[in-house]
């Protein structure tokens, strides 16, 4: 049976990374690539319910998608691969981290996300930089991984996300959890020329707590790629209880 992967991102299917990912993994299956027509970071898990999607093929195979990474998936799922679904779905390689609470806001943890909503376990792969981006020795870990996947299927909606130290070649990995971090409260406000007023927000002053066993730790301080298991069910279940030792006055809890 032929295995198949599935790539996709948020910075396009242009990208280095997306290049990079799909190069490095050509030998273990058949690679497909889905991806927005342009970069979509930090959209999120958004999808286009209100206005019509255009997929453009780019060559065999790779196909463009006028829309979110989450609605490139959709559409590789639903549409393009119907008839023969990945095993894996992959994602990346992103240009910058995606750490902590990055998660929330990322397009690239996003269209991982929308495939393992779909039933197919899937990955995303982050290089930790803003400057210099060389995907090589990310490539080469997202490689290893992806072929370890591949010999032990995963569970259907299983979900990692993978972030990769940017310099030299990577010693080790660890599994980690969700660390803590801040880019600052800054908004930067300016005025157009016509004297309006606009906006940049998404601080610049970087800091994270060096917290052990976390993601933002590995990576930054101990420069070791990381391995974080993420569930798709948000549910608070320490918060359940008390919840539920509420009286809202007038009604009746069921």
């Amino acid at each position: 049976m032929t295995r198949r992967l599935l790539i996709s991102n948020d910075d396009g299917i242009a990208s280095r990374g997306i290049a990079a990912l799909a190069a490095a993994v050509a030998d273990l299956a058949e690679v497909w690539v889905v991806a927005p027509e342009r970069e979509q970071s930090a959209t999120s898990h958004s999808l286009s319910l209100h206005h019509p999607l255009r997929i453009r093929t780019v060559q065999e195979r790779w196909h463009a998608v006028d829309g979110t990474p989450a609605d490139s998936v959709y559409l590789a799922l639903n549409h393009l691969m119907k008839g023969a679904r990945p095993d894996l779905v992959l994602s990346g390689i992103n240009h910058g981290p995606n750490l902590a609470d990055d998660v929330i806001y990322s397009g690239t943890v996003a269209a991982a996300m929308e495939g393992s909503i779909l039933g197919v376990p899937s990955i995303a792969f982050s290089l930790v930089t803003r400057r210099t981006f060389e995907f090589e020795h990310a490539a080469r870990f997202a490689r290893s991984l992806v072929q370890r996947a591949l010999v032990e299927p995963l569970p259907p909606r299983m979900l990692l996300n993978v972030n990769l130290p940017s310099h030299g070649p990577i010693t080790g990995y660890q599994v980690t959890s969700l660390g803590r971090h801040s880019y600052g409260p800054e908004v930067i406000e300016k005025a157009d020329p016509r004297g309006r007023k606009y906006y940049w927000i998404g601080g610049t002053e970087y800091a994270h707590e060096p917290e052990a066993g976390t993601d933002v730790t590995a990576v930054h301080d101990e420069q070791l790629a990381s391995i974080t298991p993420l569930m798709l069910d948000l549910t608070d279940r320490a918060a359940l209880g008390t919840l539920r030792g509420w009286a809202l006055e007038g009604y009746s809890q069921k």
